[in-house]
């Protein structure tokens, strides 16, 4: 691909958008298979499967803080590439590529080591339970030898995608993801490795994407690349890159917070089984928010480029796009989900007790999911045309102000377990609305 061929300022934007969203769409969810096909082979394990996906479940807030800090740099670094790619300042999006970098490396060594020493510490303060902190601590010790494979293959594809190639960003995710697929079985059935088994086969699989990234941005082939020149850090690069950063931070710190919130209070007023639950129920909400995902994400550069080159009737345009394209797919997504909860339990548990407890949980926990994608839109524009204020804030407003409080309170007022998975609705309701709507009067009027 040339130059000419990813100025986004030139042709259709719904053309371009879909074009960057295809192949991220499918990498993304490619990615999931990572971590979804682990889960699906541990929930089936024999005798231990309900307990260990519980375990699994657990780790996930430290998982979580891991991409939280990869969002940190990955998408403030790409916002501000994609905005002086479209000033025609290269020289400028080339030294944010090498910051970024820099960053992940330095801040994947001081993760690991923070993590793996307090890794048991922590997962009882995630709401382990005696038994389930066993499978925890048997995935995490391995899994966070992986950490910065996850960290640069996530964090720089988004750098691969605003060049212009999103297919070679696709295939990112998909070599890694095909190896994990097959890896899996062999660790955790074939060599009866178990836990342990699922979490060697991911960061192998991570390593191979790492190393497909690293190869690409430092190739003939990309129009920018990575360069030691580039990687000397000053602190008004990297207090830019953090600020635009930092609303997608906020958005996976919030979600391990919450997470550790959840599984403390089902933990008290359920049990192992409703911990379980949830994490099916987590694996279930992230495969259908992928497509939307994707979408949103493609539009990013799009949109950032267009406004960086003060195209305003085509960053309109774009957002309208994106706006349907999200309510329709979501609409569809709760459609699904209320018809077949059972089969979508089923695929993780093969415990009758967990399908069945777990189809209501579902229910309740996705209604009124199409507001859902109003909080994608409105976070998406606000990010991609560096309004970094309005990000954090929408961010901080739905997870911290809304569903912390609810999760606390609910199950105390007499809603029980049913009060935790009640809070996610009401959240989407109130604050994807909020977010869409200020978006709307504070930047879409106003192009």
């Amino acid at each position: 691909m040339t130059a000419q061929n990813s100025d986004f300022s030139k042709g259709s934007v719904k053309r371009q958008i879909v074009a960057q969203a295809v192949p991220l769409t499918v990498a993304q969810i490619v990615q999931l298979l990572y971590n979804v096909v682990d889960r699906i082979y541990i929930g089936h394990l024999p005798e231990i499967g309900d307990l260990a996906l519980t375990g699994l479940g657990i780790t996930f807030p430290l998982i979580m803080l891991v991409n939280a800090f990869t969002n940190l740099f990955g998408t403030g670094g790409t916002t501000l590439f994609s905005l002086a790619r479209g000033r025609r300042d290269e020289e400028a999006a080339e030294i944010y590529l090498g910051n970024v970098f820099a960053l992940l490396v330095i801040s994947s060594a001081a993760l690991f080591g923070f993590c793996y020493a307090l890794r048991k510490p922590i997962l009882l303060l995630f709401g382990a339970s005696p038994v389930s902190l066993e499978y925890a601590d048997q995935y995490l010790q391995i899994y966070l030898f992986g950490t910065a494979f996850t960290m640069l293959a996530t964090g720089l594809n988004g750098f691969i995608n605003a060049q212009g190639f999103p297919r070679v960003g696709m295939l990112t995710t998909v070599l890694g993801a095909v190896l994990n697929i097959v890896l899996d079985p062999i660790f955790i059935f074939g060599l009866h490795m178990g836990v342990r088994g699922a979490a060697l086969a991911t960061i192998i699989s991570q390593g191979v994407s790492a190393l497909w990234v690293l190869r690409f941005l430092t190739g003939k082939k990309a129009l920018l690349r990575i360069k030691l020149s580039r990687m000397r850090l000053s602190f008004a690069r990297v207090k830019r890159i953090a600020a635009l950063g930092f609303s997608g931070f906020v958005m996976m710190g919030t979600n391990s917070l919450v997470q550790i919130i959840c599984n403390n209070q089902l933990q008290l007023f359920g049990g192992d089984l409703f911990v379980e639950i949830f994490t099916v129920i987590g694996s279930v909400r992230e495969v259908l928010t992928m497509p939307v995902h994707g979408v949103t994400g493609g539009s990013q550069p799009v949109l950032g480029f267009n406004y960086g080159a003060k195209k305003n009737g085509r960053v309109k345009e774009g957002i309208r796009f994106v706006s349907v394209v999200g309510i329709i797919y979501t609409m569809l997504s709760w459609l699904l989900v209320m018809l077949i909860p059972q089969q979508l339990m089923a695929v993780f548990s093969s415990e009758q007790e967990t399908i069945v407890t777990g189809a209501g949980m579902l229910n309740i926990y996705f209604f009124g999911f199409v507001f859902m994608a109003f909080q994608f839109v409105g976070q998406t524009v606000f990010q991609a045309l560096g309004k970094a204020k309005q990000a954090i804030f929408f961010s901080l407003f739905r997870k911290v102000i809304i569903v912390v409080p609810l999760t606390l309170l609910l199950p105390a007022i007499g809603f029980g377990v049913n009060g935790v998975f009640l809070a996610e609705p009401i959240s989407n309701l109130i604050g994807g609305l909020a977010c869409f709507i200020t978006m709307w009067c504070t930047v879409y009027r106003k192009l």
